[in-house]
């Protein structure tokens, strides 16, 4: 056992290959015939400084936010093909781009779609999501205007966060934050 330990390779001290193969010491010191450890350079990588948050830059309102919220579906009667689901479009932010802080507005299915297809129109560099599918049977049952509530919100939180969309669209900001909208003023 103790023959295999001296035949065993000693680790050799850290080197790099100079410009033609052959090793090189980390130290320039070696060259002058100094091997001790006190010579060899060592490069300490710094981290970097952090400040300290004070507590309402931690909890405090964030730079940019957006919230785009769809909720309390209402189902109106009406008579034959007349009934429809409209949602709630909630919208809290503090973009520029935005005229209001805070709006509620009301938009059905059909807006949407208008809204969709208003928007491919106007912009061509950004690809617009697509919009939950159209459902024809029991399209009035809370399973479906659930998932289909769920599947607006997405649509609008993407939608609404694009940057391009947020500087370039004329009828984003209208969509979301204006009562008054009228999609045939669009067409």
């Amino acid at each position: 056992m103790q023959n295999m330990q001296n035949s065993m390779p000693k680790p050799m001290p850290s080197a790099s290959l100079g410009r033609g193969g052959s090793r090189a010491d980390d130290n320039s010191s070696s060259r002058s015939g100094s091997t001790s450890p006190s010579s060899r350079n060592f490069e300490f990588i710094s981290r970097p400084q952090f400040k300290q948050q004070t507590f309402d830059e931690i909890y405090g309102v964030p730079e940019n936010f957006l919230e785009i919220e769809v909720r309390n579906p209402e189902t109106h009667v009406g008579y034959g093909r007349g009934m429809y689901t409209d949602y709630e479009i909630v919208c809290r932010t503090n973009i520029p781009a935005f005229k209001l802080k805070y709006s509620v507005v009301r938009r059905r299915y059909s807006d949407f779609e208008y809204f969709r297809d208003i928007l491919e129109r106007e912009s061509s560099r950004v690809t617009i999501p697509p919009l939950p599918g159209k459902v024809f049977t029991n399209r009035f049952s809370d399973e479906v205007i659930e998932a289909r509530r769920e599947g607006l919100e997405r649509f609008l939180q993407v939608v609404a966060g694009h940057p391009l969309l947020q500087t370039g669209s004329k009828v984003l900001c209208g969509f979301i934050q204006d009562p008054q909208w009228d999609r045939n003023q669009w067409l």
